[in-house]
């Protein structure tokens, strides 16, 4: 599903994250930007250990922050390690929504003109998925509504569960705003 908001195009689509052909993909990391299982390890082993060095040099950050390495043998540019709340630690909505964020904002500092999201902290850091599609939908429709070089933001969702959750949100964000669906 395709929308067009500003001058960027937001889709929602199912797949596999490491196959995203976007300048820059996201990866749902932890603070010490280990890439272990879930969508991490995923680009782990697709993307080569380039990864997971660059990663070590940079040491970490904190939840709600995003950095940006290559993205080894990926299709993708860069990728921009994104690191969610886990489910009880607290403020968990505004540290997804800074997530998300910093991620956009990394994007438009180096120059990517596309960018696909997983559903950050829904794995096994057990945020609700449908709080995930609410915070990230609506924070990144925020960013796209200000000054964004972006020209396409996608969410690649794995499994058709996560897809119809994200659907659903952009649908209805569709309906109450002035966006038109391509």
């Amino acid at each position: 599903m395709k929308a067009e908001l500003q001058n960027t195009v937001l889709e929602v689509v199912e797949g596999d994250i490491t196959e995203m052909e976007t300048d820059a993909i996201v990866n749902a990391a932890n603070a010490q930007l280990i890439l272990g299982g879930g969508v991490a390890g995923a680009i782990r082993r697709k993307g080569g250990p380039k990864i997971q060095e660059q990663c070590n040099k940079i040491g970490g950050t904190f939840v709600g922050g995003a950095v940006i390495t290559d993205a080894g043998n990926l299709k993708a540019k860069h990728v921009i390690h994104a690191v969610g709340p886990r489910m009880g630690e607290g403020n968990e909505e505004q540290k997804l929504k800074n997530a998300t964020l910093n991620s956009l904002k990394l994007a438009d500092q180096n120059n990517i003109k596309s960018i696909s999201f997983p559903a950050i902290s829904t794995g096994i850091f057990g945020y609700p998925i449908d709080k995930c599609a609410e915070v990230m939908l609506d924070t990144t429709i925020e960013y796209i509504k200000g000054f964004t070089s972006l020209e396409k933001v996608v969410f690649c969702l794995f499994g058709q569960n996560n897809y119809k959750v994200f659907e659903e949100r952009l649908k209805r964000i569709i309906r109450n705003k002035d966006s038109k669906t391509l």
